[in-house]
């Protein structure tokens, strides 16, 4: 689990069948088996070299996310370790798993800010957007500030030192990027469906001398 809280930006590498990543000097020493979250996506450290570890990457991650042409171009990555339990969670949760791939249609600088308008590539997504809501972007936790009705397109304001930060100072238009929806959307979302699926329960008023009959209790 994760916050969305970038601690470096690192850069992404093929090697072999995974990826080998490059993290500022602050992330070691690291240990075999840890989670690290990169651009979004959790990795585990399957193995450490003097200034970098690396990871195996499934299938599923390549079709899902943009960790495979962020690795052939040698890209920079947003990085972050896993959460302890003692840690304040300043962003919010973040499972590290990505729900699909978005797409940057517009970047504006403004006086003291930038926008930028986002679009989910699957528009299945779009349910869990709107104003306000919060979004995983690369793995940084950032606030919807405006969303078209449907949800598929939205934009995000990004203040000073998250711009500097993080690698969204690297974003170009066009560019892919991994999108994680709230969490909590998800859960919420789940629990009413089954709710709405689950048998309703006899109210008091329901049963009757003709109801317990027919049921054999007389």
């Amino acid at each position: 689990m994760f916050t969305g809280l970038i601690q470096g930006v690192g850069t992404i590498h093929l090697h072999g069948e995974g990826v080998l990543v490059e993290p500022p000097t602050s992330f070691f020493p690291l240990t075999l088996g840890e989670s690290i979250s990169v651009d979004g996506v959790c990795l585990t450290v399957s193995a450490i070299r003097h200034n970098a570890f690396l990871a195996d990457i499934s299938e599923e991650t390549l079709v899902r996310t943009s960790l495979g042409a962020k690795a052939y171009e040698k890209g920079f990555v947003n990085l972050e370790p896993a959460l302890r339990l003692s840690d304040r969670l300043g962003g919010h949760l973040v499972s590290g798993h990505v729900d699909g791939l978005g797409k940057v249609h517009s970047i504006e600088t403004l006086n003291k800010s930038w926008n930028l308008k986002i679009s989910w590539e699957d528009i299945a997504f779009a349910k869990y957007t709107c104003e306000k809501a919060s979004i995983a972007l690369n793995g940084i936790s950032l606030t919807i500030s405006e969303s078209t009705q449907e949800g598929d397109i939205f934009s995000i304001a990004v203040i000073p030192h998250t711009w500097l930060n993080t690698s969204l100072r690297f974003l170009k238009i066009g560019e892919r990027i991994n999108l994680e929806a709230d969490l909590m959307a998800k859960y919420a979302e789940n629990l009413l469906r089954k709710m709405a699926n689950e048998p309703k329960k006899k109210k008091a008023e329901d049963f009757s001398l003709e109801w317990l009959t027919n049921n054999g209790f007389t």
